[in-house]
């Protein structure tokens, strides 16, 4: 029997009545469950939450050891199985995950209970040059996204709520087959700007098509909103005129502070900050008190290592994110080193909840600049608040070489041979001497596969 054709009329209305329902219907009963749980758990106290943590590290390592063939061997070679894990002490006789192990043991590391239809195979940034292929539970996407609703409820954005989306989505073309720059979700109620298209002639565009819709919240990546706010500043164009705007989310990369001060001054709101990542073992979230991050307790079990794979507990000690997931059950990560630095504090946050607080993001191994003498530079520490970057268009640095770096610069009309001693000169007072800088002059800085702007293009490798 051939499915009833129905005229245009009917179908969009269906379409319609479909977007009117609220999202959380959308989503499923999964997540709606998931996220009635967060409301409530992000209250626990801190034993009730490691409790629950220990929980699910006991059912993660059970169906580890009976479906994951890596993992069968990793308990083997030690004579060891999931019963003997009892606490966080004896966890931490499992080995370490690194990148290179997932890369050369993928095949292994597939959970053989759980059909390939049921997951979605893909990759990583691949800051480092070297993406990594993985595969995530479809069922994995819905749980994660109770979590970001958990905090995008923390700075006041609600189900339906207008919200603009900076984040490297690529805008499908018009049905004339014309290039288009942005797109509207009606089931999302979401309006999606292109990052690929903006450019001088098209910013203002960018500013009028957000003014006009009167968001409520804004997501983007921090450098391309930075870009955005620097244009509409310079000039003076509307935003936000009739103060629409009550939060800004921002995730995917590194948020340096010059960019939060741009951000929350052109579009008078504040900046709700959140770390992820692709292999889905942690996430870290901005609070309304923006006191620190918090650690996503239910999501994740997170360790904090020095270079010496001890644990960090120093106020404003620096360390490496190793973390469990507790979602992706089609391949686990088990005491997955992430590459990412963080800044630990032992500071409670003032909100109430016992989710514990990291005082900062540093960032990826991978936006380190490696001296002349083999330490390491961090591009947070290489901020800039005055204004030595004001007649720069846009900037990168790269290298390639252990103490040498390229600056790459996109001039403005307004850029001189002063600003080229001035930049010089403040970077070389960062940097204490210990890097040489060459200023070369481009046309362009490339945007990555998934739209973004990097700071670093980091072609060394960097051990930690």
């Amino acid at each position: 029997m051939r499915n009833p054709i129905f005229p245009k009329p009917i179908i969009d209305a269906i379409k319609y009545i479909y977007c009117t329902l609220s999202l959380p219907i959308h989503y499923g009963k999964e997540f709606r469950n998931m996220y009635a749980f967060l409301k409530e758990s992000q209250w626990w106290s801190r034993e009730k939450l490691e409790e629950y943590q220990m929980q699910q590290l006991k059912k993660l390592l059970n169906h580890a050891y009976e479906n994951v063939p890596y993992y069968r061997r990793v308990f083997d070679e030690r004579g060891l199985k999931p019963k003997n894990i009892q606490d966080f002490n004896d966890f931490k006789k499992l080995p370490l995950l690194t990148r290179d192990i997932v890369r050369e043991n993928l095949n292994d590391l597939i959970a053989k209970n759980i059909p390939k239809q049921n997951m979605n195979y893909v990759t990583t940034g691949g800051t480092s040059g070297k993406p990594l292929g993985l595969y995530i539970e479809k069922r994995t996407i819905l749980m994660r996204m109770a979590f970001e609703w958990r905090e995008w409820n923390w700075m006041g954005y609600k189900f339906g709520d207008r919200c603009v989306v900076l984040r490297g989505n690529v805008i499908k073309r018009k049905e004339d087959g014309k290039p288009a720059w942005w797109e509207y979700d009606r089931e999302n109620n979401y309006l999606i700007l292109s990052t690929y298209d903006m450019t001088d002639e098209n910013l203002s565009k960018y500013a009028k098509k957000i003014e006009k819709f009167k968001p409520k919240v804004i997501r983007a990546y921090p450098s391309a909103l930075d870009i955005l706010a620097k244009y509409i500043k310079e000039n003076n164009l509307r935003i936000n005129a009739e103060r629409n705007i009550k939060a800004i989310s921002t995730s995917s990369e590194n948020l340096y502070p010059a960019q939060r001060e741009m951000i929350e001054e052109v579009f008078k709101s504040p900046v709700f900050d959140k770390y992820g990542n692709c292999e889905q073992v942690t996430i870290l979230g901005e609070c309304e008190k923006h006191e620190g991050y918090h650690d996503f307790m239910e999501y994740s079990y997170m360790e904090i290592l020095d270079e010496e794979g001890k644990p960090v507990s120093e106020d404003g000690e620096i360390g490496q994110i190793v973390s469990t997931g507790f979602t992706n059950y089609a391949l686990p990560f088990i005491r997955y080193k992430t590459e990412d630095l963080i800044e630990y504090t032992n500071h409670k946050c003032s909100c109430g909840r016992r989710l514990p607080l990291i005082k900062r993001v540093e960032g990826r191994l991978q936006e380190l600049i490696i001296t002349k003498r083999g330490n390491l530079i961090s591009m947070v520490a290489l901020n800039m608040h005055s204004d030595v970057f004001d007649n720069v268009k846009q900037f990168q640095f790269y290298q390639d070489s252990p103490g040498k770096v390229i600056f790459k610069v996109i001039k403005k009309d307004t850029y001189t041979e002063k600003d080229t001693r001035y930049i010089l000169q403040e970077l070389q007072k960062k940097m204490k001497n210990q890097v040489d800088i060459a200023i070369k002059f481009v046309n362009e800085i490339p945007l990555t596969d998934r739209g973004k702007y990097t700071f670093l293009a980091q072609k060394l490798s960097i051990g930690w």
